[in-house]
């Protein structure tokens, strides 16, 4: 019987850390995120720095995002065309794909990549400054971190990651007319008519919009663990992965509350 009551023992301990160190996390978080709200106005003193990550964040993801995007086009058409074989009339085909792509495919999967390329550069340049302990010479400078570092970067994702996920949607939009013309029997007119059925602009507002919410959780969340890194070049691998992995956990999370507030 002491086997099983040290196993009940060992889980409990387990349960009680990792829900600590949620709890931790979920503090230090929160204060991270309301830190770089609160010290936004500031951004207006250092435009170029914005504008510069508004480039290499934003700009620079377009030749992915595009490469994404066609092929999540022409897979939205493949697999619409497969659900609808023998119970939906095919000139629904453009209302589903349009519906889908812009509400929920064309904003959380360039939110996914964005986050797959943007959150760990971030995570990793903010690891490896405080390895370097450059963190530690900006403090003694009194420049604030969270102002020069975090801040920029986090406009530039809320700002771009919009523009990304239209660019996304076209794109889509591009590939699916592609894969219709080619392998599905459906005219073009009836397929463009289709798109226009059931359009609704506020799907439109809806689905780009919160990828404004997106952006700010993947500038924070590859933040949050940059400076929580430890441990040297394994540590700013660790940073990385969990940041990639919890953005996209976050983004399906949030993607979900937006989607039951607008119901």
């Amino acid at each position: 019987m002491i086997a099983p009551l040290r196993l009940i023992g060992l889980i409990g301990e387990t349960a009680r850390a990792r829900t600590r160190a949620f709890i931790l996390g979920t503090r230090l978080y929160s204060k991270l995120s309301v830190q770089t709200f609160s010290k936004m106005p500031l951004m207006v003193k250092n435009i170029d720095i914005t504008t510069n990550h508004m480039y290499t964040l934003g700009i620079e993801s377009i030749p992915l995002v595009t490469m994404i995007a066609l092929f999540l086009g022409s897979a939205t058409v493949t697999q619409a065309v497969y659900q609808m074989s023998g119970m939906i009339p095919f000139r629904y085909l453009g209302a589903l794909v349009s519906k889908t792509t812009i509400t929920e495919l064309g904003p959380v999967i360039t939110s996914m990549v964005f986050a797959g390329r943007v959150a760990t550069g971030i995570a990793a340049e903010i690891a490896s400054m405080k390895g370097s302990e450059q963190l530690d010479a900006m403090n003694v400078l009194r420049l604030d971190p969270i102002r020069y570092l975090i801040v920029p970067k986090t406009v530039a994702c809320i700002v771009m990651l919009p523009v990304l996920t239209i660019w996304a949607i076209l794109m889509a939009f591009v590939g699916a007319a592609v894969t219709v013309a080619i392998s599905v029997d459906v005219t073009m007119y009836t397929y463009l008519s289709g798109m226009k059925l059931f359009f609704n602009p506020n799907d439109v507002y809806m689905g780009v919009g919160k990828t404004a919410i997106f952006g700010a959780i993947v500038a924070i969340t590859g933040a949050y663990f940059g400076f929580q890194a430890k441990g040297g070049a394994e540590g700013v691998g660790n940073a990385t992965t969990k940041a990639v992995v919890t953005s996209a956990v976050l983004i399906l999370v949030f993607d979900f509350v937006v989607a039951v507030m607008v119901m």
